[in-house]
């Protein structure tokens, strides 16, 4: 598969987004993409080798493009509430910012049996893994509570997040995503935060 023009290759990327958001995966077809993408039907399979490709290779790079952002983001304060923070806000500002790639994200890739059978989905291990990260530094630092599994709080975290913009996406986006953030924060901070030892009362 080549990757000469990687201009071009963003460029078929980001049409599939909008034609799988606007058709579906199932119905959408690669000459509407490559009419979007501005391109000729063949060059689509230069690059893609078929739809099934495609569909992955937009989680794969939308989610390194995003993680990368976030570990850039959370370099600005060390500590883990700020960096829980910031990847959830940045987790939903991005799918608002961009609400054909959260209906790709949320509704289309579920819809693809390559994707939720065959696919390693290292990607979304990576990210996973970030919010892992972010977890056992808390609990390294007393911040976060100790007393329950790690991966517990890391597929809630993730859980909550993906139930917030799927409910987004199915309800016709008609909510302010990005101003739920320090609420979702509140409530799972309030689930894994240790408590201070000096405070009275229950």
């Amino acid at each position: 598969m080549r990757r000469k023009d990687t201009e071009k290759h963003r460029r078929i990327l980001d049409a599939a987004v909008r034609v799988f958001a606007r058709k579906g995966f199932f119905r959408a077809r690669i000459s509407e993409i490559a009419r979007e993408a501005e391109v000729a039907d063949g060059t689509v399979y230069l690059y893609f080798k078929n739809k099934d490709d495609l569909l992955i290779s937009i989680f794969e790079e939308k989610m390194r493009d995003f993680i990368a952002g976030v570990r850039t983001a959370m370099k600005e304060r060390p500590d883990a509430r700020f960096r829980l923070l910031c990847l959830i806000e940045r987790h939903l500002a991005a799918f608002q910012a961009d609400p054909d790639l959260a209906a790709v994200f949320q509704v289309e890739l579920r819809r693809s049996g390559r994707f939720m059978k065959d696919y390693s989905k290292d990607a979304l291990k990576e990210y996973l893994d970030l919010i892992g990260e972010v977890v056992e530094q808390g609990r390294r630092e007393g911040s976060f509570r100790g007393d329950f599994p790690a991966g517990l709080a890391r597929g809630l975290i993730f859980g909550t997040l993906d139930e917030v913009v799927s409910a987004w996406v199915l309800s016709g986006r008609r909510s302010d995503l990005t101003g739920q953030g320090e609420y979702i924060a509140d409530l799972l901070l309030r689930g894994i935060r240790r408590e201070d030892p000096s405070r009275e009362g229950p």
